[in-house]
């Protein structure tokens, strides 16, 4: 073809177009590539306009004409940028090309390489990865001196000090890296992590050779420490003699490799779609452990303070802090619901079995999307016999404070919170003992307004927002008591010296807020049947916690602390769904 036809209005830069006068092209620079210039000759690129025209009146068709020697400049620039690029590319390809089967040739020689467990070598003996028992596990010293031909990073040569304690250990691949002849993996099995190193014909078989994160594995071998100058966990590893990689046990590599799917900077709603591969990740995991220890310290606490331990039922058909956030179903054609709290069954059972708690779920069917808010909670409650206001605070502010020591006694535990929170530390104690009319007050001083953007006044419940902006301010635990009775539930107890205030407190903590909530109880037969009828809650269904005020009431009361809330200030979190197994909040109830 000598003449190369580019039409501006109607021509198409695709494949239909062929440069001729029926199917132009529409730029000058695709028409180039389309047709470079071949043994130094150049083809007649032919260029229309779209036509132009005066006082609404269209000139003919235009002509075409040759291509301006500018825009031939530039299309041939732009050919000679096209040429070299596409030449890098081939390059590329080829050198991936010979890498490739360089690299399956390596791999189908790493096929033929088997690997057997040695029957001389002493019985291995089974060790979760944390165990450290010196009469279980001995370690064998090397020397610091390499032998001339091995890498001076690495040295395993020579021994003092006897023979280390042959092992056999199951767990998953953290991390790995290969250098030179030797493949280093350090195996997680939940219960800590160990050093594992690969040398010789171990570290070139195929699953060695196409090891991935995640992956399954049994590995034999016996214990050393650390070369000098080396970094392991627990400064000891483990020198492999044999390992297994059982059929399914090997985790996917590529776009499917968990470094992919669960990247570091993976959106939130990713992270949380695949929480069950989100869960094995460092500070995740780290966050479990805690939550593991928090919630044994609980139950430890407990038992030192005399409360025993009851597990009262999820289906209920009462109430506790309002029919709004209630989650009903139907219940064999009774209408149910999941409980808000266990506190109303709770009280049931001090007279039978003294002080009382429970750690269970609650559900509270609240459409708020906050970060300190869930639809499905862990409430730890406590109900208490014979007991004043200041009782109750004192033993709330007890409980919580030898729950953080207990979990901080573990040196692991206490390495978490670390990490999570380096600015962490045991709240002092007493704590802060705030009135409710006085946080309006510290409010009105400090211009912090309501929700409405007026002042605060008595009876305004106190909006989140404005109340994490005190506690942080005054950066220290506060009871924060005494609330109106209009803004409080039904059961709790009137104020003798202030009827307009209960005995309630909740406790609020820098960063978080409440996290816990409390009151004495309306112990007076009469006036609790005054506040179901205020409240217009029919009393019927409550027939069992009123008898407790007919079949020998006593002074009691209790709380509700979120154990949520309470990791998420212990560790620093910036919502409470990070503190959850599988959080269950607004839109969110998978997986």
């Amino acid at each position: 073809m000598s003449s190369i036809h580019i039409d501006e209005e109607t021509g198409k830069d695709s494949a239909e177009a062929s440069g001729t006068q029926s199917a132009p092209y529409k730029t000058l620079q695709f028409a180039y590539l389309q047709h470079p210039p071949a043994s130094g000759t150049t083809p007649d690129f032919l260029v229309r306009k779209p036509a132009e025209g005066t006082d609404g009146v269209v000139d003919a068709a235009p002509e075409w004409k040759p291509a301006a020697k500018a825009a031939l400049k530039k299309a041939a620039n732009l050919y000679e940028q096209h040429k070299k690029k596409a030449s890098r590319e081939a390059e590329l390809v080829t050198q991936r090309s010979k890498e490739s089967a360089e690299r399956n040739a390596v791999l189908e020689e790493a096929k033929k390489i088997t690997i057997q467990e040695d029957p001389n070598l002493p019985k291995a003996v089974r060790i979760k990865l944390d165990e450290k028992d010196p009469q279980l596990i001995r370690l064998r010293q090397g020397t610091s001196k390499p032998a001339e031909n091995e890498d001076k990073d690495v040295n395993y040569t020579g021994a003092e000090g006897g023979r280390g304690t042959r092992v056999r250990v199951f767990g998953r691949v953290h991390r790995e890296r290969k250098q030179k002849e030797v493949l280093f993996l350090t195996l997680r099995d939940g219960y800590g992590l160990l050093q594992c190193v690969l040398t010789g014909p171990l570290a070139k078989t195929y699953d060695a050779l196409t090891l991935t994160r995640e992956t399954s594995m049994e590995i034999f071998g016996e214990m050393w420490e650390v070369p000098p100058g080396a970094h392991a966990p627990d400064n000891r590893e483990l020198h492999a003699d044999f390992y297994r990689i059982q059929p399914g046990w090997k985790a996917p590599g590529g776009d499917d490799a968990i470094t992919n799917r669960v990247a570091e900077k993976a959106d939130n709603q990713t992270l949380m779609d695949l929480r069950h591969l989100t869960l094995r990740g460092d500070k995740a995991s780290a966050v479990m452990f805690v939550r593991d220890a928090v919630e044994f310290a609980f139950h430890k606490t407990y038992r030192e303070v005399r409360c025993r331990k009851v597990a009262p039922p999820a289906l209920v058909q009462t109430q506790v802090e309002g029919g709004a956030t209630l989650f009903k179903f139907d219940y064999y054609g009774e209408q149910a619901f999941l409980t808000q709290s266990s506190q109303l069954y709770l009280e049931t059972v001090l007279p039978s079995m003294g002080d009382c708690y429970c750690i269970e779920k609650s559900f509270r069917a609240e459409k708020s999307v906050t970060r300190r808010h869930l639809s499905e909670y862990t409430h730890v409650e406590a109900e208490l016999d014979f007991i004043s206001f200041d009782d109750l605070l004192t033993h709330l502010e007890t409980v919580m404070c030898r729950v953080i020591d207990i979990a901080l006694s573990d040196p692991q535990i206490a390495r978490y919170v670390k990490e999570l929170n380096p600015s962490f530390t045991p709240p002092d104690r007493p704590f802060k003992r705030m009135r409710y009319s006085d946080a309006i007050s510290w409010l009105i001083t400090h211009d912090i307004k309501n929700e409405d953007g007026q002042p605060h006044s008595f009876g305004d419940d106190i909006a989140e927002a404005a109340e994490r902006r005190m506690t942080d301010a005054i950066n220290r635990p506060i009871f924060l008591t005494h609330f109106p009775a209009e803004i409080k539930a039904f059961y709790m107890k009137r104020d003798i010296d202030d009827p307009r205030v209960t005995e309630s407190v909740d406790c609020l903590m820098p960063g978080v807020g409440e996290i816990v909530g409390g009151s004495t109880r309306i112990d007076d037969y009469e006036e609790l049947m005054g506040a179901y009828a205020r409240e217009g809650i029919d009393p019927r269904p409550y027939y069992w916690y009123t008898d407790q005020r007919r079949y020998g009431s006593s002074p009691h009361g209790g709380y509700g602390l979120g154990l949520e809330r309470f990791l998420a200030w212990m560790c620093g979190l910036w919502t409470v769904r990070d503190a959850c197994l599988y959080p269950r909040f607004t839109g969110r109830c998978t997986p």
